[in-house]
């Protein structure tokens, strides 16, 4: 019995093994693409364009027919009307090497004879603005196949029209799908920078039967296939694609993210919500003009791309993103930020109403942080590390920064944090991190991986914060962190090995740093580096750093009580019936006795202070933003006079003869360098290009106040032999102070002779921290201080 069929075929297995029910695929001849015959082959021929008068029209319309009447001829002609009256200022050959060339928007919308021509242009380059560019390229091109020695360019090559200044600059979170297809300009920060690639958009086909060479036209870079062969003999529709053809053309492509200016208002106004980024591709020329923390101002034509592909769920899900057609970056040619800030006519008159002031310097630093009462010198270093010092020339053979690093220290409950964000709302570019959440690449540069498997740099806080104000809070909390800020507060860049990806981003970040120190209180008997958790090098790059301290001060805290019930409840403080004494921060000259050739007459902190009854109008802060921004943009370069130098050198070479010691903290050239660069700021502060002795003056006395808080025993006296990255005092130091209470002890109580006991509680009293007190007993005895009685007692031989 046989099987007359099977679930596979129904004839059995024979017929399948005979080969009966296969066949066979027809066969593709192969070749080479080196066999294509170009000698016949014309392209305009190829596109249907033999007969048009415009010989550049298939690079700008390639799927359009031309029409002697058709809308695009019409605006093309008007367009190169207004292009003739460019001619006198078209070079051929610069087109020819450039192959763009920028338009001002101005420049047509004043042309009368276009505008009656081309009636609704602003509303074509808004609405359909890559139609309307693809005329004015076209106009342009037909102008350049005009000038003198075109003959010399057979084949002029695409111009790519870049439009500039279009306005109005439109917010990122703006940017929604009502404005698919239109062209529009914003404004932001490059975040991430992709690779270079290529993208193909004229691609060259032969068929695979006649072998007759064709090209497609790509749009958006999407591929596709002729669907028949030219020929009129051919019917074949396979086709097979020809990379190293003449007819395939492909042009650079790089992505770049783009986010909310960390400085712009509109960012700030939306505060909780994350900042709103969008990519943006660019084209040939434009590839390369951005890097990581860049500020740029881009117009552009809105488009959508399907990030999902042909997924059943993810097939109608469409992102918005941005085609590049021309970029302004702020960083001038200098390498240095050119201020982003605009200016009105009545900001102008509001920066001569400041300047018109008599101590501009008092009324900036008090409307610094006015929700913080007091700390008039700590508002002040704030101020000038905002403005900065002098910038460097581009040609200046030496290197020198002009930053100026900040670092606040204290107990807390005293308005670090305020300050910090005072200081990065008020700065023309401000950003504002809290330690304890922020990473080392988030601090510096994350090498990210794309898709296809290239790295891509996405830029963190300092690289954003470039050419503008870093402002880290609880920066104890980010001890890992510490590391990757020694390049950048120095050498003002951050270099990047990971990957095999070496490189270097700028990072000309001004860092205002506030931290707590250990165990919630500062102790003064240790040094500043025992008391944070932070390496010396790191600390020695700062150039101001400010101790403050939670003294309990009746008549203080009267008036701090008084401000914070006057914030609350919006009435005016009764602190100006009291009279102002002092302020948290101590007086540095009655401890700290340099012998300094130049004393003011008037001290600092006695200037900045607003008096009792004295009514002061503060500057808004909207307003002290423009300010800064237009000392840092109008003030680059202030000069130093031979008396601010001598002032200057002579507190240096005071510094430099009370820490001779080995075992004190060195002063170095970088403490003089970090007086020149606040004395160049304070004289920007008052827009003034020479920097007086009067400036050096409220450096000097702004530097002592910074040396008080660092070098103060706690007992009222200074102790230059302490060493702020090792022990808080020196073992001679620790000696005096012990010997010097002991004596104080032995005169009260008339007697010489302590036990061990007394002698222990004794240095606990004056908080001096021994760490083997019997050896330090010891020492004193072998020096002649004390007499060993018995085994638990000692006479005091000095008294």
């Amino acid at each position: 019995m046989t099987d007359s069929g099977n679930k596979r075929g129904g004839r059995g297995r024979g017929a399948w093994r005979g080969g009966r029910g296969w066949v066979p695929k027809p066969t593709v001849p192969s070749f080479s693409e080196n066999d294509i015959d170009y000698g016949n082959f014309s392209l305009n021929e190829t596109l249907g364009l033999s007969n048009v008068p415009y010989k550049g029209w298939y690079r700008y319309f390639p799927d359009e027919e031309y029409s002697a009447i058709s809308p695009i001829v019409l605006k093309t002609r008007a367009a190169v009307d207004f292009f003739e009256t460019l001619k006198s200022s078209l070079s051929l050959k610069e087109l020819e090497d450039r192959r763009y060339f920028n338009l001002e928007v101005r420049l047509i919308l004043q042309n009368d004879h276009l505008l009656s021509s081309w009636t609704n242009f602003e509303d074509d380059l808004r609405e359909d603005p890559g139609r309307t560019i693809s005329c004015l390229g076209l106009a342009l091109h037909t102008v350049a196949c005009t000038l003198p020695s075109s003959d010399a360019y057979s084949d002029l090559p695409y111009l790519r029209i870049r439009i500039v200044h279009y306005q109005p600059v439109i917010p990122l979170r703006d940017i929604k799908a009502g404005l698919f297809g239109k062209l529009i300009t914003i404004r932001g920060t490059v975040i991430r920078v992709g690779p270079t690639r290529l993208l193909c958009t004229r691609m060259g086909f032969a068929c695979v039967v006649c072998r007759q060479p064709q090209a497609l036209t790509l749009k958006d870079g999407a591929y596709g296939t002729p669907k028949s062969c030219p020929a009129d003999e051919c019917r074949s529709k396979n086709f097979v694609p020809l990379c190293s053809s003449p007819l395939t053309q492909t042009k650079n492509l790089q992505i770049i993210k783009l986010q909310e200016s960390i400085g712009d208002d509109d960012a700030k106004n939306g505060g909780g919500r994350v900042p709103r980024s969008v990519e943006v591709e660019f084209t040939d020329d434009l590839v390369d003009s951005c890097s990581p923390g860049d500020t740029v101002t881009i117009t552009g034509i809105v488009k959508i791309n399907n990030e999902e592909g042909k997924k059943k769920n993810g097939a109608n899900l469409f992102t918005l993103f941005l085609e590049g057609n021309s970029i302004q970056n702020a960083k001038g040619s200098s390498g240095r930020l050119a201020n982003n800030v605009e200016f009105s006519l009545k900001d102008y008159y509001a920066i001569q109403e400041i300047h018109n002031e008599v101590d501009i310097f008092r009324l900036l630093v008090n409307s610094v942080c006015p929700a913080v009462y007091g700390h008039e010198l700590v508002k002040a270093g704030i101020l000038l590390s905002l403005v900065g010092g002098a910038i460097q020339q581009s040609n200046s053979p030496i290197s020198k920064r002009p930053l100026i690093h900040v670092l606040i220290v204290g107990d807390p409950g005293l308005g670090k944090s305020h300050m910090l964000h005072a200081a990065a709302a008020v700065a023309p570019r401000g950003v504002y991190v809290c330690g304890n959440t922020t990473s080392s690449s988030g601090l510096t540069v994350t090498l990210c991986r794309e898709s296809g498997g290239d790295f891509a740099l996405e830029a963190g806080a300092l690289v954003l914060a470039n050419h503008g104000v870093c402002c880290i809070d609880e920066f104890d909390k980010m001890t890992s962190q510490h590391q990757a800020l020694l390049e950048a507060m120095e050498q003002e860049r951050l270099s990047v090995a990971k990957g095999g990806v070496v490189c270097t981003l700028p990072a000309h970040s001004t860092i205002i740093a506030a931290a707590n120190p250990k165990g919630g209180h500062y102790n003064k008997s240790k040094s500043v580096v025992e008391n944070l958790k932070m390496s010396a090098p790191l600390l020695s790059r700062f150039d101001l750093v400010f101790i403050l301290l939670d003294k309990p001060n009746e008549e203080m805290d009267c008036l701090l009580s008084e401000h914070v019930l006057a914030l609350h409840t919006g009435a005016r403080s009764n602190s100006e019936n009291v009279s102002l004494r002092t302020t948290f921060h101590e007086d540095p000259n009655e401890s700290l006795n340099l012998n300094v050739s130049c004393v003011p007459q008037m001290r600092l902190i006695n200037r900045l202070k607003i008096l009792p009854g004295e009514a002061v109008e503060l500057v808004p802060q909207e307003l002290l933003r423009k300010y800064i921004a237009y000392v840092r943009k109008y003030v680059p370069c202030p000069k130093l006079s031979p008396e601010a130098g001598q002032v200057l050198q002579n507190f240096y070479l005071e510094l430099r003869g009370s820490h001779r010691d080995k075992d004190s903290t060195p002063v170095t050239t970088r403490q003089l360098e970090s007086m020149i660069r606040m004395t160049e700021a304070r004289a920007k502060v008052e827009l003034r290009e020479e920097a007086t002795e009067a400036d050096a003056r409220d450096v000097v006395e702004l530097m002592r106040s910074t040396l008080h808080d660092v070098f103060d025993d706690g007992q009222g006296r200074m102790d230059f032999k302490r060493s702020v990255n090792g022990t808080g005092l020196s073992q001679a130091s620790r000696a005096k102070r012990f010997i010097a209470g002991l004596q104080r002890r032995a005169q009260l109580e008339n007697r010489n002779t302590f036990s061990t006991d007394e002698m222990k509680e004794l240095c606990r009293l004056l908080d001096l921290q021994v760490p083997d007190f019997l050896s330090f007993i010891a020492v004193l005895n072998t020096q002649g201080f004390l007499l060993k009685k018995s085994a638990t007692s000692y006479k005091l031989l000095t008294v």
